[in-house]
């Protein structure tokens, strides 16, 4: 019985893990420049050989929370067609936070 609810139980946790990385896999996707949730999305998915996909709702949710504590913010575009865009970058303390992250022991 125990065996049958091993593979539910890894995929939740590997959930979890992705979910818990998907933080510093923003701050990459935006280390290099500015740039729209779908490049950001596409950069997770390229760099992470498709083991990180994520939902665009889960992004947008990300990249407020992040914008609300001055770590990411956002400049609007115009796009080839319809509304602007939002291009997301790291502010002076988003790129200080990513590079404290990467450099600690």
């Amino acid at each position: 019985m125990t065996k049958n609810i091993l593979p539910d139980v890894l995929s939740s946790w590997g959930d979890t893990y992705k979910k818990g990385q998907l933080t510093l896999w923003i701050f990459l996707a935006l280390k290099d420049g500015q740039k729209y949730v779908d490049e950001i999305k596409g950069f997770i998915e390229s760099k992470s050989k498709s083991t990180i996909n994520c939902e665009e709702q889960s992004l947008y949710r990300n990249l407020r929370k992040y914008e609300h504590i001055d770590v990411v913010s956002f400049e609007n575009k115009k796009g080839n067609k319809g509304p602007d865009r939002k291009y997301y970058f790291l502010t002076t303390m988003g790129n200080e936070l990513l590079e404290k992250f990467i450099e600690r022991k």
